[in-house]
């Protein structure tokens, strides 16, 4: 199989992509405290779209106050949040860019000097001094969720994908581990993945069949089994109408965790799933153009780029002139971040990330 990465997609619902590339969902740590659309974010994100790609992704935005998992997170919680969504979209659409909204909620992964109070878990969790979501908290969360998609597309957005992975809220209860619950949200595997497949029926209930609805998952990490989580993807693709999947692999070429011994890799398990009409893409070390052209030959859709696209904002049009593009070796300097749009605040960030920065 031979995918041209400058060809382009059609969705379920409708929706064309230009070509096969996704701006990763990365948390930047950009907009401001009240989760209000800042300067700095909106030009990390519109320079992305300009640079080419297919699909431009916000970082995730949480839908629940109390859900807020980092400083300076991009909220959608909040009617006082349109006005700069809607800024945001439409100036992304200007460049033939999908628009589309992560939607989040960090649970337990919520630190305490960032909501001020305690944070919110399926089940009591001492080590995160978190406590249990009750029945009717769970609930609205689930509403919540299904209106800030309802908010996202009032805000002219494209699609929204939910934020199933990374151990955040909808993880916590997807695990065996974390998630406790003896009533219908707990327990059995089906338990633990109703309110996802709620959240996901009510959003395309209430938002219509023409909207982009996309769901993340991780496979594998953060209490996740893969043999479990390829039974929540089947299900997702056969019973609830969605328009991608999106499994964060972190290094795609990987051996599973879970099988060892597997001559297949981790990509090649997720491979295995009968996506129908439900397009798949990946994010996990895919850096060059030789790995964009691998995971696309594969038979995944559209390739999701994180760190080659903060450091090259025009990353698919370089790779669409030449097939053989390679980023930038790390470290690079805080001059050459700023040039591709990272504010000073971001670029901080960044210096968690060992070597990139110098």
């Amino acid at each position: 199989m031979n995918t041209n990465p400058a060809s382009s997609i059609h969705f379920n619902c409708g929706l064309s992509m230009k070509n096969r590339f996704m701006l990763a969902p990365l948390t930047n740590q950009q907009s401001n405290e009240n989760g209000q659309l800042s300067e700095d974010e909106f030009n990390w994100l519109t320079l992305r779209a300009k640079g080419g790609f297919g699909l431009t992704m916000t970082c995730a935005s949480h839908v629940q106050e109390i859900g807020k998992g980092f400083s300076g997170q991009l909220g959608i919680f909040s009617d006082e949040h349109k006005e700069g969504h809607l800024r945001l979209a439409s100036k992304i659409q200007s460049y033939n860019s999908l628009a589309v909204v992560q939607l989040h909620h960090a649970g337990m992964r919520s630190p305490f000097e960032v909501i001020k109070t305690k944070a919110v878990c399926p089940s009591d969790n001492e080590k995160h001094n978190a406590r249990a979501l009750s029945i009717e908290e769970v609930r609205q969360l689930r509403e919540d969720f299904i209106n800030a998609a309802v908010r996202a597309q009032d805000c002219g957005y494209d699609g929204v994908e939910v934020h199933g992975a990374h151990g955040y809220i909808l993880t916590q209860f997807l695990s065996s581990k974390i998630n406790q619950r003896e009533d219908k949200y707990g327990g059995s595997l089906e338990n633990r993945a109703r309110l996802l497949f709620e959240i996901v029926r009510g959003i395309r209930k209430k938002c219509g069949p023409e909207f982009l609805l996309g769901v993340r998952l991780s496979p594998e990490r953060f209490g996740m089994y893969l043999s479990e989580m390829k039974e929540v993807s089947q299900t997702l693709i056969n019973d609830y109408n969605i328009d991608f999947l999106d499994l964060s692999l972190w290094d795609c070429f990987k051996t599973p965790e879970e099988f060892p011994d597997s001559k297949l890799s981790l990509l090649e398990h997720v491979l295995q799933l009968d996506y129908k009409n439900v397009k798949l893409t990946v994010a996990g070390n895919i850096r060059t153009g030789k790995d964009v052209q691998k995971v696309l030959d594969s038979g995944v859709d559209f390739a999701t780029i994180g760190r080659s696209a903060i450091l090259h904002h025009d990353f698919p049009k370089r790779v669409i002139k030449n097939p053989n593009f390679e980023p930038i070796k790390n470290p690079v300097t805080e001059g050459y971040l700023l040039n591709e749009g990272l504010s000073k605040t971001f670029i901080n960030y960044m210096r968690r990330w060992e070597g990139f920065v110098n």
